[in-house]
């Protein structure tokens, strides 16, 4: 006999969620610093090779340079951002489900979960797109040699004293696109069709998969989102980084940036730290999902639902 499904926690969501997000930073930010290296690499002088041969050039030179410390550089930023962030996403989420059920135990179709999953975009991109620039521009410091920021509380002043708020949030646009329409709720639907897969062959019930099966639900959903989040994401870390590079503040915005990385480079310029995104994106995400239903679970036994 199969469990009856627990209502939707908003409430829940929120909490379980920034534990998720906290799994997710602490598993990924080693590869997520590799990544931006790569993104944000200048092109090489005629004759020279690039500063990173690839993924594992890059991970060995960071490591030997600067050790474990520097693969977690600027990772202040995105876990004083994280908890919020997934936790309003989780929230964002959940209440997105909520609202098209008429019952706790209706069944949402892929459309119903991908509008779920817009919504929870929406909510988080406010809280992302600040992380997301400070922590790219400490990631990069150390390999331009000249170290102008002391640390994320230090980057966030600097960044607000010469520009403003507007300094503090760009790339929102382009935080928006890679992360929190398309792919957050290609992440969602996703995520919650494989457990609904594995949940209806086996075992009735989301809440009880195994370990093993939330982490491989977890994971693809990581590598579906990734497949469509990175030539967004290359253009986002460029451009929040533009003021330490050669390219300069790329006063048109993004389109400056596209038209800079196509014309130099190539459209392959666009995939750059693929293979690093695609290592980081099941580890990652499988920890941010186990987490999640973890601590899902505890709130569930501290706090049943009626």
């Amino acid at each position: 006999m199969s469990k009856q499904p627990q209502p939707i926690s908003p409430v829940k969501n929120f909490f379980a969620g920034g534990f998720g997000g906290v799994c997710l930073v602490f598993a990924g930010h080693p590869l997520d610093t590799i990544k931006v290296r790569l993104q944000t690499q200048p092109k090489p002088v005629p004759g020279r090779p690039p500063l990173y041969a690839g993924t594992f050039d890059c991970f060995r030179k960071t490591f030997v340079r600067e050790g474990v410390r520097g693969l977690y550089k600027g990772m202040a930023a995105p876990i004083a951002g994280v908890a919020p962030m997934f936790a309003v996403c989780f929230f964002g989420f959940g209440l997105g489900k909520k609202l098209q059920q008429k019952s706790p135990d209706d069944v949402l179709t892929y459309p119903q979960l991908f509008a779920a999953g817009m919504l929870s975009g929406v909510f988080t991109t406010a809280i992302m797109a600040p992380g997301e620039r400070i922590k790219c521009l400490l990631q990069i410091q150390a390999t331009s040699g000249d170290i102008k920021y002391a640390g994320p509380v230090d980057c966030a002043k600097q960044l607000y004293r010469e520009a403003g708020i507007r300094g503090v949030y760009k790339g929102t646009v382009l935080t928006l696109a890679r992360e929190k329409v398309p792919s957050s709720s290609m992440e969602y639907g996703r995520n919650t069709s494989l457990q609904c897969t594995f949940s209806n062959i086996l075992i009735n019930s989301v809440s009880d998969l195994s370990v093993p099966r939330i982490l491989f639900a977890g994971g693809m959903a990581g590598i579906f989102n990734w497949a469509v989040a990175i030539p967004p994401d290359v253009l986002k870390s460029r451009f929040q980084t533009g003021e330490s590079t050669p390219a300069g503040m790329y006063p048109n915005g993004f389109r400056d940036v596209l038209r800079e990385l196509i014309k130099e480079e190539g459209i392959r310029s666009l995939y750059k730290g693929f293979t690093a995104v695609m290592i980081r994106a099941f580890p990652a995400n499988a920890a941010c999902f186990l987490g999640f239903e973890i601590a899902m679970k505890f709130l569930n036994w501290i706090a049943p639902s009626n």
